[in-house]
């Protein structure tokens, strides 16, 4: 094997003669390496988010075993190791509770032993922005093999979406058009393969994201998670993680102010998930990239949506795929993005993505004849979110973007669903649903509960929509004229906090605001007789997080956990 011109940070741990090099590697050994393994190598942790508690994640214990293969084939030394996992879909009450709490674990794990690079196995939402910003705060070579969307669902000879499929079948519950028998077959229909969600939800566009900074080798995000070929890019990544650390090529480099603004733009032209927004600004807090959140609309907002998949359109990440899938995309933007970007291929993103070629234009169409001519996240602001708010465009059928209603107010999730389907909630199609208290503090955790379902007396009516506003935030895979991560949140005493039934709310997406049309004097009493809840934990993680974590516009992170601490570890534990 070629031996390195550099010395692999591994050495401080294999490479002396004394007693700690005899302690190191002599436990090692017990797995069975042979000395070669000590000798020169670089030692490549796999960062693994697999667990069966983790739907999405749980074909990932295999995907490890192939990245294991490419790295052994490259000259490598790989060790697998685990980290907390989040699955959307079983923890309560909201996996970003914890993101903070992985991207700790990660952290510590790969600055603690003796890695040269790392290789993040990610798929479900939390676990790539997670994962990712545990390792930008290190700062080893690192690349990103996704986990992979699953099939097309299939239900009574249509395709169906994960998470999209369940936001329709509440509400055809709510209109009498669907049963409970409805819903039990549709279980298995909806997910029918290993993989995560298969539209356009946080997931997928989490995956796309890291692909667009340059972390992925080029098309890997949209190869579904049961295609032989996502073991190809698997073994690949497992090959070119080597390379990586022979060249020296760490996430600083890879992650620059232009790699952040080619992602904002790219998850504006597939319709990507408002979620996007916070697990960026909180990787770029990581790696010491000046991100804001008026940057998403300054940057991605105007750009026109040219993926054609669910919530927003009509397709799905298997359709997308065989499209041709994110190349394809980042193609058709050349004229836009910077395209001299490296990724971890040691190309540019615009060498990867060179005449990539389409092969559906009804799922993924040309600059030149997009889905929507704009279709980027919209920032907010007003004397309802001082420090900023948001909405998905492209998942309204825009109707309601500009839109004045009376507030129906609900203080809690509890008060919400207590009282939505009551027949004598004073309720219009008009009026403005408000919740509050589902922010990163007041929860905690921020869930995905702002896309709230409608009244049942309204759906029957053949409502489809209305404004809704709320602290938290929605899922990637949810729709409708639903306004987000407004900050400051009501719990810490933002504004949202002193909203009252009958205020007149208004929303005009084009002038960017949101208003609260109550005079600031009335505004100033009420803050006065408002009193903060008590908190919601006074021991363990969830007291350090409500205690530490950022506003949404800042990317929840932990404020102690901005920037990072390298990875010199300069003491010995014997």
């Amino acid at each position: 094997m070629e031996k390195n011109k550099t010395k692999l940070r591994s050495e401080g741990w294999f490479g002396g003669d004394d007693k700690m090099g005899f302690v190191h590697r002599s436990w090692l050994r017990n797995q069975g390496h042979p000395d070669h393994m000590f000798r020169g190598r670089p030692v490549i942790g796999i960062c693994n988010t697999w667990s069966d508690l983790t739907p999405c994640n749980a074909h990932l214990r295999d995907f490890a075993e192939i990245v294991k293969r490419g790295v052994y084939e490259a000259g490598g030394f790989p060790l697998e190791f685990p980290v907390m996992s989040l699955g959307e879909t079983i923890m309560k009450p909201t996996t970003m509770l914890w993101r903070n709490l992985v991207s700790m674990d990660a952290e510590e794990s790969i600055r603690a032993n003796p890695l040269d690079g790392i290789v993040l196995l990610t798929g479900c939402d939390k676990t790539t922005p997670s994962t990712l910003m545990g390792a930008c705060s290190v700062n080893l070579p690192t690349i990103i093999v996704p986990g992979g969307p699953m099939l097309n669902g299939k239900w009574r000879g249509k395709d169906v979406g994960s998470g999209t499929l369940t936001w329709q079948l509440e509400e055809a519950l709510k209109e009498g058009t669907a049963t409970r028998s409805d819903l039990r077959e549709a279980e298995s229909c909806m997910s029918r393969s290993a993989g995560h969600c298969m539209t356009m939800g946080t997931a997928s566009s989490m995956a796309s994201t890291v692909e667009a900074l340059g972390l992925t080798l080029p098309g890997a995000s949209a190869i579904p998670a049961v295609d032989a070929r996502k073991k190809v890019m698997a073994h690949l990544a497992g090959n070119r993680i080597v390379a990586m650390v022979k060249e020296g090529l760490t996430l600083s480099k890879v992650l620059t102010r232009q790699a952040f603004e080619n992602a904002i733009m790219v998850n504006a032209a597939i319709g990507g998930s408002t979620n996007v927004m916070i697990h960026l600004t909180a990787i770029a807090g990581r790696i010491g990239v000046e991100l804001h959140i008026d940057d998403f609309d300054k940057i991605g907002s105007h750009l026109p949506l040219l993926a054609n998949l669910q919530p927003a359109g009509q397709y799905l990440m298997e359709d997308f795929y065989y499209a041709g899938g994110l190349p394809v995309v980042i193609n058709e933007l050349k004229g836009h993005i910077h395209n001299d970007a490296i990724t971890v291929n040691g190309k540019t993103i615009g060498e990867n993505c060179k005449d990539a070629p389409c092969y559906n234009q009804e799922v993924i169409r040309p600059i030149e004849s997009p889905l929507k001519e704009e279709a980027g996240i919209v920032v907010l602001k007003g004397n309802l979110c001082e420090n900023g708010a948001v909405i998905k465009p492209s998942a309204t059928d825009g109707k309601l973007l500009q839109h004045t209603g009376r507030a129906v107010v609900f203080e809690s999730i509890e008060d919400y669903h207590a009282r939505i389907d009551k027949p004598d909630l004073d309720i219009d199609e008009n009026c403005v649903m408000v919740l509050k208290g589902v922010g990163p503090v007041g929860y905690p955790g921020m869930p995905e509960v702002g896309n709230m379902a409608l009244p049942e007396k309204l759906i029957k009516k053949g409502v489809k929509d209305m404004v809704r506003i709320s602290d938290g935030r929605m899922s990637g895979t949810a729709y409708g004229t639903v306004v987000l991560h407004i900050s400051p949140e009501s719990t810490i005493g933002g504004n949202l906090a002193l909203v009252r039934d009958g205020d007149l709310i208004e929303l005009d997406v084009k002038e960017r605001k949101l208003t609260l049309h109550v005079p600031e004097n009335e505004l100033e009493a009420r803050r006065k007789r408002w009193t903060p809840p008590p908190p919601v934990a006074t021991r363990g993680y969830v007291h350090l997080y409500i205690n530490h974590v950022e506003q949404a516009d800042r990317g929840c992170d932990l404020g102690f956990l901005k920037g990072g601490s390298g990875h010199e570890v300069s003491r010995e534990p014997h």
